[in-house]
């Protein structure tokens, strides 16, 4: 596949998958043997965790994804993104609080064979968690 052929691809996991919770083009998109480098606790690899992740994360947060920008090269896609939701359901063993967040992110993926095969990445939790009530944010006066 193409670099172009590549974001193609995991554009449509941010657009279909985590936007629109169409699950079933999981099985289209992602490889049967797919490896997460950062997982939450109790995730695995493989396509099923995948789904297990994505149904986590709407299920406690209906986020919505906007991706800022995206770069490819040979095998690897970077999407730079930033996301908006509610704590609408428990996340980890928090309870929903009802507030909002918005958070920004750097995914990477690798595509092998025409599927997303491998995922890295690099998220704001500790603001997501302050936005959330769940962390103190450091008071201005003081810091």
């Amino acid at each position: 596949m193409s670099e172009l052929d590549n974001k193609a691809l995991v554009r449509r996991y941010y657009d279909e998958v985590l936007n629109q919770e169409q699950l079933s083009v999981l099985d289209e998109i992602a490889a049967h043997d797919y490896l997460e480098h950062d997982p939450l606790p109790g995730q695995g690899n493989g396509r099923d965790d995948l789904r297990a992740r994505v149904e986590m994360l709407r299920a406690a947060f209906k986020p919505q994804f906007s991706i800022e920008d995206i770069i490819a090269e040979g095998d690897r896609v970077v999407i730079r993104w930033t996301s908006e939701g509610t704590h609408v359901g428990e996340f980890m063993g928090i309870p929903p609080t009802g507030a909002r967040y918005r958070i920004a992110g750097i995914d990477v993926h690798a595509v092998r064979g025409g599927r997303m095969a491998e995922h890295w990445h690099v998220v704001d939790q500790l603001s997501q968690l302050q936005q959330l009530g769940v962390i103190p944010r450091p008071d201005p006066a003081t810091a």
